[in-house]
């Protein structure tokens, strides 16, 4: 086996590992790391100094991630690709736009507005999702441009080591009920975009805590090709609150397991060959049941919006007890990604809401 030699940054690496092998050091009575090293190196055996080497730095890294992350260099991107900041696009019951996200960067508020304008814009729209589950990237700038097409006035949106940023005062703004969907994949500037349109009051988030990498990082070369990220500074968001390593947490949270999730994003309308389990029902489209028994049941917006549409009493036993059969409702199939069904419930609601102010 290949040996390499320890250099100061790798034996600072080990003095941590091996500290923490022993819970029961006193945090401000550790051992002296040439005591701990010398013992481990002669005494442990089948060891060599790579394997060593190896596990100091993964117990590091594990220790300091987010702050700190190894960047393994990955094919280069197809073409074209670089470009593809939204990965989807589409309208769901006739009046709530869906924009997906899948990397923030330099135009992405362009093509955010111009979806928005190809859906349909306000003449059409009651309210848009704006979808950053897996979505990525750097760029706070255009995080911040991206949180603009939402505020009609100017405000601040971002702050970060290399800038700032405002809002500006506007006609043309997104001007609708927005909500957004994060997840434990929502990292970066993504995060940061999630949190401005939060604290701004242009968005409520749903799903799960964000990744907790909006942080300003710098890349460091390795000599085996590999790139160090460190987070080197913080980004704050409105007047000064800065984003912190655990995450941004969501408005209203949704609770799905990671391959469920990957399921729904690739399909909302999949239909998983397993029963939900109890803690996880949302009363959302996305959970309705198949069954036709007959019994009353607490109504969704979403389906106090399909029966008003359809003429249908929702005191009438009959009318509640046909509600669960959305399965062959010609408006077409059930939405069974959760979070997402959650976001189109809480647009219909307000749309039920503000239907009923302007009477």
């Amino acid at each position: 086996m290949k040996r390499f030699g320890f250099n100061p940054l790798l034996l600072g690496l080990l003095a941590f590992l091996a500290i923490r092998l022993d819970t029961s050091a006193e945090t401000n009575d550790l051992p002296h790391f040439q005591e701990v090293f010398r013992l481990l190196r002669a005494n442990l055996p089948g060891v060599s100094e790579e394997d060593l080497n190896r596990a100091a730095v993964q117990g590091l890294l594990d220790q300091f991630y987010p702050r700190a992350i190894l960047v393994t260099n990955g094919a280069p991107a197809a073409a074209g690709q670089e470009d593809a900041l939204l990965t989807r696009t589409t309208v769901y019951d006739e009046s709530y736009g869906y924009v997906r996200v899948a990397r923030v960067a330099t135009g992405l508020a362009d093509q955010i507005k111009s979806a928005y304008e190809k859906l349909g814009g306000r003449n059409k729209l009651k309210g848009l999702v704006l979808d950053l589950r897996f979505a990525a990237g750097q760029d706070y700038t255009a995080a911040a441009n991206a949180a603009d097409q939402f505020l009609t006035k100017e405000q601040p949106l971002l702050d970060w080591d290399e800038g700032s940023a405002h809002s500006t005062a506007k006609a043309d703004a997104i001007n609708l009920p927005v909500a957004v969907l994060v997840n434990q994949q929502t990292a970066g500037a993504a995060e940061a975009l999630a949190a401005a349109l939060r604290e701004t009051d242009a968005a409520v988030l749903i799903g799960t805590r964000t990744a907790g990498q909006a942080q300003i990082f710098k890349e460091f070369d390795l000599s085996n090709g590999q790139r160090l990220r460190i987070a080197t500074g913080q980004v704050r968001v409105g007047k000064g609150q800065a984003l912190s390593a655990t995450g941004v947490s969501p408005d209203l949270e949704i609770t799905v397991s990671g391959e469920d999730e990957k399921a729904y994003f690739a399909d909302a309308f999949k239909v998983l060959p397993y029963a939900v389990a109890p803690s996880r029902v949302t009363r959302s489209v996305a959970q309705t049941g198949s069954t036709n028994r007959v019994s009353r049941r607490r109504l969704n917006e979403a389906e106090l919006v399909r029966m008003q549409r359809e003429g249908l009493n929702p005191e009438d036993q009959d009318a509640t007890a046909a509600a669960p059969g959305r399965e062959t409702d010609p408006a077409g199939p059930v939405v069974r990604d959760p979070a997402l069904a959650r976001a189109l419930d809480l647009l219909k609601g307000i749309a039920i809401v503000e239907r009923s102010l302007a009477r």
